[in-house]
């Protein structure tokens, strides 16, 4: 998967589902993409957050994209925002170590807050950058996906949703590979008073259940 900043609990549930998680860094940057953005919480409904990114052109893979100056500005908003929120003292700290962490380069910034945030919600998979593997570096899209499978030695791909219209199973299969993709229920839990805002950043999730409701959430997927 590609690095992205504070993903939905369905990414991580992703990462709860496999023995091995490769970040996807040596790929094009999609400029006005998720990337280095997400939606949170706000009393007026989902708002967009979006951390500052340097060299983001579409020539640039992600790992050569830097990261900018708003750390401080981000954090600000999500006090603003989830203050008052239940677990807001618990996540607070986390939430200022990646945003204020001096690492400029933007897939190893991604790269410490989502292992920080699998951190607090014990998710351990055996780790890897694609670009620091074995690999045929001119193949794209599918053929890339299955020489990173080949270079690791797996007998199964898990993608998310998103990723049913990118991959053939017979292709796989000719590889000896399974194709699946994980599917996440869905998941409802107490906002403040307001009604449901679903798929936010997985910063919501842990703003406003516990460390142990987290954990029950990580395990509502299925995978076909």
């Amino acid at each position: 998967m590609q690095p992205y900043l504070f993903p939905y609990l369905g990414y991580f549930q992703l990462i709860k589902a496999v023995d091995m998680f490769v970040i996807y860094d040596d790929v094009q940057y999609i400029k006005r993409g998720w990337i280095n953005r997400n939606h949170i919480f706000s009393q007026n409904g989902k708002q967009r957050i979006t951390l500052q990114v340097l060299g983001g052109s579409l020539n640039s893979l992600i790992n050569q994209v830097k990261v900018g100056s708003n750390g401080e500005k981000l954090l600000k908003t999500l006090q603003h925002n989830y203050s008052k929120s239940p677990y807001f003292k618990d996540i607070f700290p986390l939430l200022e170590r990646i945003l204020l962490q001096k690492e400029k380069n933007l897939v190893h910034f991604l790269d410490y807050a989502l292992k920080q945030t699998c951190e607090y919600l014990n998710v351990h998979p055996k780790w890897y950058f694609s670009s620091s593997l074995t690999k045929d570096n001119t193949l794209q899209g599918q053929d890339k996906i299955l020489s990173i499978c080949k270079t690791l030695g797996v007998n199964e791909y898990i993608n998310l949703p998103g990723g049913r219209g990118l991959y053939n199973h017979e292709k796989f299969h000719q590889k000896d590979l399974r194709l699946s993709f994980i599917q996440p229920r869905a998941v409802e839990y107490q906002q403040f008073n307001t009604s449901f805002i679903p798929n936010l950043s997985i910063i919501d999730v842990m703003m406003f259940n516990s460390q142990k409701q987290c954990g029950r959430f990580l395990k509502e997927y299925d995978v076909n």
